[in-house]
């Protein structure tokens, strides 16, 4: 497996694969429309924010989108933390390390840039995802939960990148 930056060339594939494995929490069951249009609108994503890619054998098993400070999609990040969004595994490669792969370059990538925590926001019902980043060292923080719309609720998490930050 292979990470590395998305390229214009994979933004297809990416907004597929990200749309696939959001589907369980996109609860309409039609054709894309709402939250799956910006699922599957990589290019955006990418213009805007960091794409990440794992790859194999020229397949995109997963993908991550970095969000940097000032961007429009950084959404909880507080001053001097990093934060990312939509991490996403292709169903058929999910259970082989991808995700967890992922989150590890997010986390050195914001490391690498200085910043002293990542925060995420996430689902209450993405359980599998909750235990990933558990296992990563996040922890809930429950007093920075939100709506970003009537209706939908994400939960908060936080992992410090050193041993002073609380």
């Amino acid at each position: 497996m292979r990470l590395r930056r998305a390229t214009p060339e994979d933004h297809e594939a990416v907004g597929r694969a990200t749309v696939a494995a959001y589907a369980p929490f996109l609860h309409d069951g039609g054709p894309p429309t709402g939250y799956a249009l910006r699922l599957a609108d990589t290019a955006t994503r990418d213009r805007e924010a960091e794409v990440w890619v794992a790859e194999e054998d020229g397949q995109i098993l997963g993908s991550v989108t970095i969000c940097l400070p000032g961007t429009p999609w950084a959404q909880r990040a507080a001053h001097g933390e990093g934060e990312f969004r939509m991490l996403a595994v292709d169903p058929s490669a999910q259970g082989r390390g991808v995700g967890r792969a992922l989150l590890d370059l997010v986390v050195e990538r914001l490391r690498a840039d200085g910043a002293r925590a990542v925060v995420l926001g996430s689902l209450a019902d993405m359980t599998e995802a909750h235990r990933l980043y558990e296992r990563a060292g996040f922890t809930r923080v429950p007093e920075r939960d939100w709506s970003p719309q009537p209706g939908v609720h994400l939960r908060c998490y936080r992992l410090p990148l050193n041993r002073e930050e609380p």
